[in-house]
This record gives structure tokens, sequence and C-alpha cells, in this order.
């Protein structure tokens, strides 16, 4: 970082380069410089995001030994209630078991040997059958205990391996976190001293455009180290002499002018010209300028009578053309013509053509609300027999033939 006092200002800016020499050396320190400051922010960045990646892997690693935790100790939960379940119908075929026994010897004890009959004996061989299948089920629920119990112990052995680990993974997670503030607070001044650099390096980027748009003004004003650079004068220098040349050109430029402005205002009074003005070259005498006002007096007469009579001419032919054949034309927009014919029922009833061609050699004709209510006409002489008179001609018939019926 570079000191930002006024001091390092002061001492900064009188350090700033003098000769082009100078300006050159002290770029290549700061384009040096802004090299290191990279590599330096560069080398910050990967050890943050190294510090970042491994904190990340001890989370999801102790995310996914309490996953597996949960899930041993549901599976170890229900193994034992299952072992509990077997317990308990263990001990109801043995009392089930005892009291057939009881019952058979129950019967033992009362019978005599005369009084053994088929049926007693055919229901003794039923109840040996039956305790028969008693014990074989009662071995079968003993072996499914045991391995039950078996498979119990496995889990719980699995359990406690499993916290051991976890003890483990939290004991290395809380070491981590005890150090992670550290590293989190380093992280946090690199960052700061990133930030600080960056601003330093685009600092040193303005001052280093700043000293290279003044080197290129000192060489655009004819800036030269005089220790190095003789300047010679020529006796015969273009530049005075062009310079006398347009002195005298625009000292003359000045005179024509201001005898220019006298002649202008003698002639906007219509008094006589001056002795002066009037010998200079080509300048009108006062008769000469006295004719020509009367000649344009004459002809914009003769303009204004041309177009009272072009105006008279239109409206009579206009006239003729209404008389003639039956429809108003106007001008509505460059190119579009508004008819109107003299039989209409409204006065919005029209037809509007715009030409399409060259020099209207081509009209086609748009929609109104007019056109809409002849579409028969439309499809018979303009679409089928591509006749604009037969058209109108068919609407003047067909509005008349209206009116005289009404």
């Amino acid at each position: 970082m570079l000191p930002t006092d006024d001091s390092s200002k002061v001492s900064f800016e009188s350090s700033l380069p003098r000769t082009p020499e100078d300006l050159s050396r002290f770029v290549v320190e700061l384009q040096q410089r802004e090299l290191a400051l990279k590599e330096k922010n560069n080398a910050i960045t990967s050890s943050a995001r190294s510090l970042e990646k491994a904190q990340q892997q001890l989370q999801d690693e102790v995310r996914q030994v309490s996953a597996q935790l949960l899930e041993e100790r549901k599976k170890r939960e229900s193994h034992e209630a299952l072992a509990r379940r077997l317990q308990k119908r263990n001990v109801l075929l043995t009392k089930e078991r005892d009291g057939m026994r009881a019952i058979l010897g129950s019967y033992d004890s009362e019978l005599t040997q005369a009084e053994y009959s088929a049926q007693l004996t055919q229901r003794m061989w039923e109840a040996e059958d039956m305790v028969q299948k008693v014990h074989a089920h009662s071995s079968e629920m003993e072996a499914q205990l045991s391995q039950a119990l078996e498979d119990l112990g496995v889990q719980k052995q699995r359990a406690d391996t499993l916290e051991m680990e976890l003890k483990m993974l939290r004991a290395q997670t809380s070491s981590t976190e005890t150090s992670f503030p550290f590293c989190k607070e380093e992280v946090d001044a690199l960052r700061l001293k990133v930030e600080e650099l960056e601003s330093e390096r685009s600092r040193l980027e303005q001052e280093k455009q700043a000293l290279e748009m003044q080197m290129e003004r000192l060489t655009l004003q004819g800036d030269y180290n005089q220790s190095r650079t003789k300047v010679l004068h020529m006796s015969l220098n273009p530049t005075s002499m062009a310079r006398q040349r347009q002195r005298e050109d625009h000292d003359r430029l000045q005179g024509e002018c201001e005898r220019l402005r006298g002649l202008v205002h003698a002639l906007e009074r219509g008094g006589p010209i001056p002795a002066d003005l009037e010998a200079a070259p080509s300048l009108p005498s006062s008769k000469e300028v006295a004719e020509l006002r009367k000649q344009v007096e004459s002809a914009e007469l003769k303009n204004q009578r041309l177009k009272e009579v072009f105006q008279t001419k239109i409206q009579e032919f206009r006239k003729v053309c209404y008389t003639l054949t039956g429809y108003q034309i106007d001008v509505t927009t460059e190119s579009q013509y508004r008819l109107t014919s003299q039989y209409a029922e409204h006065q919005s009833d029209c037809l509007i053509f715009k030409a399409t061609g060259p020099s209207g050699s081509k009209m086609q004709l748009l929609e109104t609300e007019f056109s809409r209510s002849v579409p028969e006409l439309i499809e018979l002489h303009l679409l089928q027999q591509d006749s604009i008179p037969a058209f109108l001609s068919a609407l003047t018939i067909e509005l008349f033939s209206r009116q005289t019926s009404i």
C-alpha cells in the first residue's frame, strides 16, 4: 500500500517525470508494480477459496455421519421391538405347552385302562401332534429370537462405532471452527487489502493516463529538450510571409466590405450614389437600379394575374367535371383523391382513390364506409372487368335510381 497522506501527495507531485525518458521509466515501474499486486491478489484469493472448500467438506462429512447414525438408531429400535415381541410370543407358547401337558396328565390320572376308547386314543394322538408342532414352532421362534439378538448386538456395535466417529468428527469440527475465526478474520483482512490494492491500481492507471496525455500535449505544443536540441530560425520564414499575406488580404477585404456597406445604405435611401462608390467596378448605376425595380414589379404583377387566371380556370374546370361526370374531385393528400357523387344520400358518402402507377397511370380504390355498401359493383366492374369508369357510371345510375324511386 502507498501512503495517502498530504506529504506523500506532495512528494509524488514533486517526483513527476519532466522528460519522456522519465515518463517511460515511471510507466514501466507502475506496470511492474501492478503485476506484483495482481499476483499477490491471486495468491490470497486461492488460499481463501481452499480454506472455504475444506470447511465445506468437513461440514458435508458431519452431515453424512449424522444421517447414518440416525438410520442405525432407527434400525436398532426396530430390532429391539422385534426381539421384545418374539420374547412375549415365546412366553405365551411355553405357557400353552405347559397347559396342554397338565390337561393330558389329568386325563391320564382320571381314566383307567378299561375306560380307554378309540376316540380318546385319537384325541391323544392329535394332542401329541399338536405338542410336537408347538415344540417345532417354539424352537423356530427361539432361533429367530437368537438371530434377532445377534443382529441387535451387531447394530449396537455399529451404532457405538458411528457414535465414536461422530464424536471425533465433532471434535475435529469444533477445533476447525475454533481456528476458523482467525482464518475468517485473515480472509476479511485480505479482502480489504485486495480492495485497497484495486483502488490504488485504478488511481495509478488514471495518473498514468494523465501523464501520457500531458506528454502528448507537450509534444504537440512543440516542447523539446533545450539541452539537446538547437532551434535554427530562417531569414525568409514561410510562416512570417504567410502571416503578412493574411494581414494584407484581411485589410483589403475589410475595405471592400466598408465600401459595399456604403453602397447598400445609399441604395436603401434612394439618393444618388457617391462618386467613389459609383466609380467602383461591377457596380450598377442608379438608373439601372430603377429599371431593374420596374422590371421586378411588372413581373410580380404579371405573376399575380396569371395566378388569378389559373385559379379561375381551375374552378371552371372543376365545375365542368362535376356537371359532366356527376362527381366532385378533391385532393386530400399527396396521390389521394376523394370523389363525391352529386346523387349521394349523405355528405360523408365518398370514394377515395390512390395513384399507384407512374404519373397516376394506375388507381387503387381505398376502403371507406361508403365503398363497403356497394360490394356487388366493386366485384363486377373493378375485380372482374377492371374498369373504373364503368364502376363510377354504374354507381351513378344506382344512386340516381335510389333518389328517383324515393
